[in-house]
């Protein structure tokens, strides 16, 4: 499982109003939790439940996109950055993330173009 730069990509936690955000809150907090423990799979799928709760959450896209990225996800990664931007384009946690991990997948890219 690749591990990437961690520590440069930040979580994100924000509560939205309503009962369906609190609960997609509470996964998003969840997940953090777990995620910082390095249990990614965890972390994914509590990611993705937030998500399903509450589809406009662009942080908790954002996480999942962290969580898909350290699971080597990166296609579905980019998604779920891409989507959180579009639901939050002035979102700076967001936007550097996605900075990150497309500096990093352009990287990879790169080096398999060059393997023959």
């Amino acid at each position: 499982m690749p591990m990437l730069a961690a520590p440069f990509l930040t979580l994100v936690f924000a509560f939205a109003p309503g009962s369906a955000s609190t609960t997609s809150g509470q996964e998003i907090a969840f997940g953090i939790e777990v995620a910082r423990k390095g249990l990614w799979s965890e972390a994914r799928f509590r990611f993705e439940k937030a998500v399903s709760l509450d589809p406009g959450n662009a942080e908790a896209l954002n996480n999942l996109a962290i969580a898909l990225e350290q699971q080597g996800a990166f296609g579905d990664a980019r998604a779920a950055y891409e989507k959180a931007l579009k639901l939050k384009p002035g979102n700076l946690y967001i936007q550097q993330n996605y900075d990150l991990f497309r500096e990093a997948d352009d990287k990879r890219n790169r080096k398999a173009k060059k393997k023959p």
